[in-house]
């Protein structure tokens, strides 16, 4: 019993959290649900999709991947630049994931960017098991991408207007996603960081290519600069 209220607790505890990312992640995934029926998929291709590749952005892409010809290599570099960003991501959550038990495997494969801020920012209670408050955040946001992708699927067929641009609200979220991060630090030190790089790797390396070096170049950065931003956002 004390078990079963453990969990319980942890659920009523992460589900306040993820209600932001339910509005967002329903209207997304019904967009991406619309835009692969639009293309020509049934409402098999989002649920399934949306349930094991579980990677927005990446999803939105694989439209493009799926009409074009067969070229695997391709879509692993692409699916690599698009998705580097989690490599960051799981290094940074590895303490986070300690004594989780099974729940790890799952906490890994569910890991998307929002998820990754509530799990790694929020100030969880001490009466709350953090294993299992993880476990919800992450299933609860998955829950509600794979909802949101097979209502789209599903009534995809009945959308009469004009669908052209409509994978353009991945770029908003991420916008969106910025600028609450940008609301929340007192100094914005780290975003300028991210910023400045990010727009001098474009330049360098083109639209195509500058994710990656831009990402390296950006954790190599914020790990050399560790202390000083911790010590002017103390001050603050």
């Amino acid at each position: 019993m004390a078990s079963k209220n453990k969990i319980v607790k942890a659920f009523h505890t992460a589900l306040p959290y993820t209600i932001p990312i339910f509005a967002g992640f329903v209207f997304l995934g019904i967009a991406y649900g619309i835009y692969m029926n639009t293309s020509g998929f049934s409402a098999v291709y989002p649920i399934v999709m949306s349930a094991t590749i579980f990677a927005g952005s990446m999803e939105f892409v694989a439209v493009n991947l799926l009409l074009g010809a067969f070229d695997p290599i391709r879509a692993f570099a692409l699916t690599l630049m698009v998705n580097a960003r989690h490599l960051f991501y799981g290094i940074s959550m590895l303490d986070k994931y300690k004594g989780t038990g099974r729940k790890k495997h799952y906490l890994i494969f569910g890991m998307c960017d929002e998820s990754f801020s509530i799990n790694c920012t929020a100030d969880i209670p001490a009466d709350v098991d953090k294993g299992w408050f993880m476990f919800f955040v992450t299933l609860l946001n998955h829950s509600y991408w794979v909802c949101g992708a097979a209502i789209g699927g599903l009534l995809g067929s009945l959308v009469q207007f004009n669908t052209k641009g409509l994978e353009f609200v991945m770029t908003a979220l991420f916008v969106v996603i910025f600028l609450e991060q940008w609301m929340k630090e007192k100094r914005h030190y780290s975003a300028l960081l991210g910023l400045g790089i990010s727009s001098l790797c474009l330049i360098f390396f083109g639209g195509e290519s500058f994710i990656i070096p831009a990402m390296l170049i950006i954790l190599v950065c914020l790990m050399a600069m560790k202390k000083p931003l911790e010590k002017a956002e103390a001050c603050v």
